[in-house]
């Protein structure tokens, strides 16, 4: 069990470093964006700094997931961009691809989190 969490946190980590790292080096290609994408990137636009700020939360919420002693911060810190990814999907993708890919991630990092939910007692009492 410990080497399926370490794998299925290592890719995770991964997958967000890479997405972290693109929003700042754009080197992968980007499929031609629907009216109702254009919106929201037009609107990202308007904000400059929020591209930049959420690629350095997912550079180290990335880092900071793959390593089990600070994999409890990483979840954390995961969280808030897993939700905007989910609901971008859920609302304005809507692929089947997605979907899936962001229903696994987010699953696995609500694991983390409930898994880790010791080291948060500190923060709630």
């Amino acid at each position: 069990m410990k080497a399926v969490k370490f794998i299925l946190s290592l890719l995770f980590g991964l997958m967000f470093i890479n997405a972290g790292l693109n929003k700042f080096l754009n080197y992968m290609p980007m499929d031609k964006p629907t009216p109702e994408q254009m919106k929201v990137f037009s609107a990202f636009s308007e904000l400059s700094w929020l591209m930049p700020l959420v690629g350095a939360v997912e550079v180290i919420g990335g880092l900071l997931f793959i390593f089990p002693k600070t994999r409890a911060l990483g979840a954390i810190v995961i969280l808030p961009v897993m939700v905007g990814i989910v609901a971008h999907v859920f609302t304005l993708d809507k692929s089947d691809m997605g979907m899936a890919i962001a229903g696994v991630m987010f699953v696995i990092n609500l694991w983390m989190i409930i898994d880790n939910r010791e080291k948060y007692k500190h923060l709630v009492s």
